[in-house]
C-alpha cells in the first residue's frame, strides 16, 4: 500500500510540474508579440530633403536666388560638405532648379 501511495504522490507531483510548466508556457506564447512589420518609409520630396539639409547650418535660400547652373554647382559642393547621398542630392537639385524657373 505504501508503495501504491508513494507513486501516486510521485505521479502528483510530476502531473503538478508538468501543468506549471505548460501554464507558464502559454503564458509566454501569449505575450510573445508577432514580429513587427516594417512599413514603407516615405520617399521624402526634394523640397523636404533641402529643408531637412540645407537648414541645419545656414538659412534657407530662396529657389529663384541662382539659376539652374549656379545650383548645380552649389548642390555639388554643398553635398560633398554636408554628406548629402546623391540621389537625394540630384532631388534636392531637381526642386531647385524647378522652382527657381531659370
Amino acid at each position: 500500500m505504501k508503495t501504491i501511495l508513494k507513486r501516486q504522490t510521485g505521479l502528483r507531483g510530476a502531473s503538478a510540474l508538468i501543468g506549471v510548466f505548460a501554464v507558464s508556457l502559454g503564458l509566454t506564447l501569449v505575450q510573445a508579440q508577432p514580429p513587427e512589420k516594417k512599413t514603407p518609409q516615405k520617399k521624402l520630396t526634394g523640397a523636404e530633403l533641402y529643408a531637412i539639409n540645407c537648414n541645419r547650418c545656414h538659412a534657407e535660400r530662396y529657389p529663384a536666388e541662382w539659376n539652374s547652373a549656379e545650383w548645380k554647382t552649389l548642390i555639388t559642393h554643398m553635398r560633398v560638405r554636408a554628406s548629402i547621398p546623391a540621389a537625394q542630392a540630384g532631388d534636392i537639385l531637381k526642386y531647385l532648379q524647378e522652382e527657381g524657373g531659370n
